[in-house]
């Protein structure tokens, strides 16, 4: 393993630790108490492994995401990437990378935020931003080998100084979801499932197998082991963090009346044990060492998403320069993030709830045509009826249209009740495939 992969790897790290993997982990921590092992543990299976798998999967076909999706359809690939990277980056999560920057950095430090301070504060963010991006190359370079670092030696003093004041404490009280063993795992893979990481998984994996190439690594299966070490490493450090986040907060003494009322006014309790954490270790200086780690793990992850967003289009469209999309991406995300965010938010979740799930079951059936001959029809049932159940749960969660038949599915209390579905569906799928005589099975490029 080289110095290049180390750097790869923390880039891929650093773009995956937004400010919502703060906050998950000591959350759960709390919650789980006396289960909170089973309940971390099952977070990173999802919460790491599904991301993990995302980015690897990428690397099996030469053109990425792009070609192994096109082997289901062309068209599907299309209109599935492109909202892809529209909603996790200018319509959404890029804004909203901003916002959460500026509201636990400028907000809690210099007690204000009105629209003119948001403003300020969002044009030097998204310079940086589009220093960083402009040229994707040194982009990696710039994160793996200087932000990361230091957004790693910040997220580690506090990870200490929280074992210090915390560690000797008693287990917190368990949740009332978390009454057993199984029933703490169940919680943690729920929520590890629901940080959607995986979506950006998809997104990422391009900017790690370009990066592998701008080594000058060009044999596809060292091109796969490379994409795998830097995943492993990213995967390493979050699941050190988690772990580290979430046991510190299974220990600290946070009382029911303290809960009700944080929940009673809508506040959210991973940022208030954050901020605790910080205040007790690091009195004044801890709301400055919290913001650095939240601007950081901010930053990184917006540039991440610019570069991964600028990458794919000019790849569709390729009259239009790379640096035109940097810039314009980075104009609307900036726009976004000074007015009508909470709208913007409103109208993503929604499509993420649909795009996710196809998300995952299109990587699992490409993985296992990787090892499995499979037949383009094989993959398209269970896309297509993942898509269909997907967008029927969307509109019956949402409220606007009634189907009471979606609230009977099998896990549906966990927002997984497509998961059944795609594996009868896909089992269904190969037995299809093997009456459909004018398919071939799908090759994947590797050169």
């Amino acid at each position: 393993m080289n110095k290049n992969t180390w750097i790869i790897g923390f880039t891929l790290f650093a773009m995956f630790f937004g400010a919502g993997n703060l906050i998950f982990p000591p959350n759960l921590g709390l919650d789980s108490g006396e289960y909170f092992w089973p309940s971390i543990l099952a977070f990173a299976l999802t919460g790491i492994g599904l991301p993990l798998l995302g980015v690897v999967v990428g690397a099996l076909d030469k053109q990425g995401y792009i070609g192994s999706l096109n082997k289901i359809s062309p068209k599907f690939s299309v209109v599935f990437l492109v909202i892809i990277y529209l909603t996790i980056g200018p319509l959404f999560a890029i804004p909203r990378t901003a916002s959460t920057s500026f509201e636990m950095t400028v907000t809690p430090i210099a007690h204000t935020n009105s629209n003119l301070a948001l403003f300020i504060f969002t044009v030097i963010y998204f310079f940086i931003v589009l220093y960083l991006c402009i040229n994707p190359s040194k982009m990696v370079d710039r994160i793996g080998s200087l932000l990361t670092p230091l957004l790693l030696v910040t997220i580690l003093a506090m990870i200490i100084k929280g074992f210090i004041d915390f560690g000797g404490n008693a287990p917190s009280q368990s949740a009332e979801a978390f009454t057993s063993g199984f029933a703490g795992f169940s919680q943690g893979f729920t929520n590890g499932y629901l940080t959607m990481d995986a979506i950006a998984a998809i997104a990422f994996s391009m900017i790690v197998v370009n990066a592998v190439k701008a080594t000058g690594v060009t044999n596809a299966n060292k091109i796969f082991k490379q994409t795998l070490l830097a995943g492993l490493i990213a995967a390493i450090a979050l699941m050190f963090i988690y772990i580290s986040l979430g046991f510190i907060g299974n220990h600290m003494d946070v009382s029911q009346e303290k809960i009700a009322s944080l929940t009673a006014k809508d506040q959210n309790i991973g940022t208030y044990l954050l901020t605790t954490m910080a205040d007790v270790g690091f009195g004044t200086f801890g709301k400055y060492l919290l913001g650095i780690i939240v601007a950081l793990a901010c930053l990184t992850t917006a540039c991440g998403l610019i570069v991964s967003v600028s990458e794919y289009f000019h790849r569709i469209l390729p009259k239009i320069s790379y640096k035109i999309y940097v810039i314009g991406f980075t104009l609307i995300s900036f726009i976004l993030a000074n007015q009508g965010l909470n709208s913007v938010i409103t109208m993503s979740v929604p499509v993420l709830s649909i795009v996710y799930p196809v998300a995952i079951t299109s990587v699992f059936l490409i993985l296992i045509a990787r090892f499995v001959p499979t037949k383009p029809i094989a993959q398209q049932i269970p896309v297509a009826i993942v898509s269909i159940v997907s967008i029927l749960s969307v509109v019956h969660t949402q409220g606007w249209v009634k189907m009471s038949f979606i609230d009977s599915l099998p896990l549906k209390d966990y927002s997984l009740e497509w998961f059944p579905i795609a594996v009868v569906t896909t089992i269904i799928g190969y037995i299809v495939a093997t009456m459909v005589k004018n398919q071939k099975p799908i090759v994947y490029e590797k050169d």
